[in-house]
């Protein structure tokens, strides 16, 4: 149905098919929202949880589902080659050529339901990302792509686990091999908890504390608002990847790509700008950058990119909290 070639040239690593609609960690995840470990991220919550129990209430007609891991491994390892500045933003960012991931798994998506249809010509299938109400990892759990590590993410015995997921609902079943639930293979490493400056990973019940987390703080806290404990001292101005870089799987990925010479040189076009601004020289210099720019200049210059979502003042919130940088 997929030739290889077709799916790599998507940057996919791997899929897997289900027709089990209802997620596995939905009691824990009920759970996670009533001890208030969303913090303010008030969009899991409500009806928007309840949505999430089974997938026929985000598509009504849903009977099966294809998910897909794109994978941002290998370009994220190659920027960090690269000569850089103090801060850090998270890697995806720079991995999708600069897009917010959401335009260009979509667009992906889009082509492999074309695809889909030269087999199947009565399918219909609706896009799932993570803007969904669709419990995306519990997804890709069921369709056999991974487990849910101590930071709970997702991650893939070969691939690691900077990947995103992406996801077709499909109004058919489709007569397709299934993988069975991987085995849990974090052991009793704690790298991800050991490693976080905020202490955001609960390691008893294996989740988040999202008001902790500084992909949360650093993401979703538009407006000026106290910092958790720890992020004065860190380079992280948007997003974190710490608990990910820590990962033994994650380093098994680029120790493999290493010895084989596999990382080609990081291409910088069109992130000029995102390099310029966030990427180069001091903390200070990357704040003075951002001041320069108006809230208007700061969105058209920025548009269509992740940085567009916490904004100008979301992305100056995150650095006047840094203890090196001076308001």
């Amino acid at each position: 149905m997929f030739k290889p070639e077709f799916l790599q040239s998507l940057d996919i690593v791997d899929w897997g098919y289900t027709s089990d609609l209802e997620p596995l960690s939905y009691d824990k995840y009920l759970s996670w929202l009533k001890d208030e470990n969303h913090g303010t991220l008030s969009y899991l919550e409500g009806e928007r949880a309840d949505q999430r129990k089974n997938l026929k209430l985000v598509y009504p007609e849903c009977k099966s589902a294809l998910v897909f891991l794109f994978s941002y491994a290998e370009k994220k390892y190659a920027m960090e080659q690269e000569q850089l500045g103090d801060a850090k933003i998270a890697s995806y960012v720079t991995s999708f050529g600069g897009l917010d991931y959401h335009y260009v798994i979509k667009d992906h998506l889009n082509k492999i339901t074309e695809k889909l249809k030269e087999s199947f010509p009565t399918l219909e299938a609706k896009p799932a990302l993570d803007v969904l109400p669709v419990l995306e990892r519990d997804l890709a759990l069921r369709a056999g792509l991974g487990w849910f590590g101590k930071n709970s993410m997702m991650i893939h015995k070969s691939e690691g686990s900077f990947t995103m997921i992406g996801a077709l609902l499909l109004n058919q079943e489709l007569n397709l091999p299934t993988h069975s639930i991987e085995t849990d293979h974090c052991g009793q490493c704690t790298a991800c908890a050991d490693a976080c400056p905020t202490i955001a990973i609960d390691l008893e019940t294996r989740t988040l504390k999202a008001d902790l987390c500084v992909a949360t703080y650093t993401i979703e806290t538009f407006k000026d608002a106290p910092a958790p404990a720890g992020y004065e001292s860190m380079s992280e101005v948007f997003g974190c990847d710490i608990c990910q870089d820590v990962c033994p799987w994650n380093k098994r990925w680029l120790r493999h790509k290493l010895a084989q010479g596999a990382l080609k040189p990081f291409d910088w076009s069109g992130l000029e700008m995102i390099r310029d601004t966030f990427l180069k020289g001091s903390m200070t210099q990357v704040a003075e950058n951002i001041k320069q720019l108006g809230v208007r200049e700061f969105k058209r210059l920025f548009k269509s990119t992740p940085l567009e979502r916490t904004g100008r003042n979301g992305l100056l919130k995150n650095l006047l909290h840094k203890k090196d940088v001076s308001s």
